[in-house]
């Protein structure tokens, strides 16, 4: 049984890292400190198809043992990923402020770099990320999610910033290709799917 200590972890990494593990490990064990880690570890071994087990020893402490199973659901999960990149599930995602949905900032700016990492370990990488008004925030020097971005571009993810909301902020995109609204309208009209956090 393979371990992971997430203990004090913030989400997505437990389920992120969990779910690495399993790509070589037939049984892991993830350490948690708090019950929405529980669940949604439970919700990506549901996904999966994989049994879910789960043991509080303590007010703050969670041991949740993810295991595949037999060898069939094994077996079925690798064509899955391979068919689903083979039939170009394209998408973008275009990212328009610095701070993912609305209350507190804080928060926000966590989300969205938790957003930003996620997108790094899914199985489809998204073809462009497109970053305007307050998103290109995320490109320049200084940005929590700059090496996320420019992992993503290392792996032929076309990143792009809108020039006029560089100047606007008076910044400068440290990764990806500047350019226009009308580029931008266009790319956003022939994407086949867009995600916006």
């Amino acid at each position: 049984m393979f371990k992971i200590d997430a203990l004090g972890k913030a989400c997505p990494l437990p389920v992120i890292e969990t779910k690495k593990a399993l790509r070589e490990h037939d049984v892991v064990e993830t350490l948690v400190d708090n019950e929405i880690a529980t669940q949604n570890l439970r919700k990506m071994a549901e996904q999966l198809g994989y049994i879910y087990q789960m043991d509080q020893d303590a007010p703050n402490h969670y041991k949740v043992v993810i295991s595949k199973g037999n060898a069939d659901m094994i077996d079925d999960e690798e064509p899955q990923v391979a068919e689903a990149i083979a039939t170009g599930d394209d998408y973008i995602v275009v990212v328009d402020t610095n701070v993912m949905g609305r209350g507190s900032d804080e928060l926000g700016k966590n989300l969205l770099k938790g957003f930003i990492y996620s997108l790094t370990e899914q199985d489809v990488l998204p073809e462009k990320v497109i970053f305007y008004n307050g998103g290109v925030q995320s490109v320049v020097e200084g940005s929590d999610s700059l090496e996320d971005i420019r992992g993503l571009a290392e792996q032929g993810v076309e990143i792009y910033a809108c020039g006029a909301c560089l100047n606007f902020y008076e910044l400068t995109a440290a990764v990806g290709e500047v350019t226009n609204m009308y580029r931008i309208v266009e790319m956003m009209r022939q994407a086949p799917k867009i995600v916006k956090p």
